[in-house]
């Protein structure tokens, strides 16, 4: 497998979230995968299957295109390995595909099939020369945080709750993946982030989540996000957009946007790697959330 190495939500290689890309892994176990993914130690890996290898099967004779799939019609399977175990879905590294796909292929539109259900991404061109890659998440959907895992989440971030925003309650929100959404009401709160690494990584395995979106709101569209990732086995992830997308949908639901409307997300500023999603928020109760951004190659 030729592995690539991107930072995504960005176009500085200092900024962005790191994440590996394997654009053909025809025949590819998922130990190899998995192997592979921690060999690289970002906090996930994309691999472009064949669709029929997407579910774990054995891929046939890969077909006709690169990564096994319908190249032709943009059709692949894609999974996703942190280093230590697989995710259903992963917004930065398929912004991070996306972008290393079309900068070999030409711009244009993927149908990618995931664990949590098909995704669109769309690639295109800047006037200033970046590939900005979209994608659309599978349907949204929010759910309450029963009051005493609330508790246990809060105690494992060292939180308490006359910190939080009651204007963004908590909830626990999916885009592809499932992540609590805990607002803090000021910036200082979300800039101390000091947990039970822990604690938190036995709570989220239990509850099955894939990170914690804390986020401020620093006005009705602009918002500051952090994201612990014990489960992969990274601290904090720089930048998240199976979480924006999460986000966005909570957002909708809970009637706390007026969409169709654009937002944008700053991730990663307070570890040194500043990034910037922007989330697009349609009209249409339950239609998947887009989440853009640029990708560059990272040195090895």
């Amino acid at each position: 497998m030729q592995i690539l190495r991107y930072t995504a939500f960005t176009t500085d290689p200092v900024g962005g979230n790191p994440a590996g890309v394997v654009l053909d892994a025809t025949g590819a176990d998922e130990a190899t995968m998995l192997a592979t993914a921690a060999d690289i130690g970002y906090s996930e890996t994309a691999f472009l299957v064949p669709p029929s290898e997407e579910d774990g099967g054995d891929g046939g004779d890969g077909g006709d295109g690169e990564g096994g799939g319908d190249r032709d019609k943009g059709e692949f399977g894609i999974r996703y390995f942190s280093p230590r175990a697989e995710v259903p879905f992963c917004g930065h590294a398929t912004i991070a595909m996306a972008v290393a796909h079309a900068e070999r292929h030409g711009v244009g539109t993927l149908r990618l099939s995931t664990k949590a259900g098909p995704v669109t991404v769309t690639t295109r061109t800047t006037e200033d020369g970046p590939v900005v890659a979209t994608l659309v998440s599978v349907a949204p959907r929010t759910a309450p945080i029963p009051a005493p895992v609330l508790a246990e989440l809060l105690a494992a971030l060292r939180w308490s709750a006359d910190e939080l925003d009651p204007g963004l309650p908590p909830r626990v929100a999916y885009g592809g993946a499932w992540h609590p959404i805990i607002a803090a009401a000021g910036r200082e709160r979300l800039a101390d982030l000091d947990y039970d690494f822990d604690a938190l990584a036995k709570l989220m395995d239990r509850e099955g989540w894939v990170t914690v979106d804390l986020v401020h709101r620093e006005s009705p569209t602009v918002y500051h996000a952090r994201n612990p990732f014990p489960p992969g086995g990274v601290v904090e992830d720089p930048a998240t957009g199976a979480a924006a997308a999460a986000f966005g949908g909570y957002l909708r639901e809970l009637g706390l946007v007026t969409p169709p409307t654009s937002l944008t997300v700053h991730q990663g500023y307070d570890m040194g790697r500043p990034s910037t999603i922007t989330v697009s928020v349609p009209a249409e109760p339950g239609s998947g959330i887009a989440v853009s951004g640029s990708a560059v190659p990272l040195a090895r």
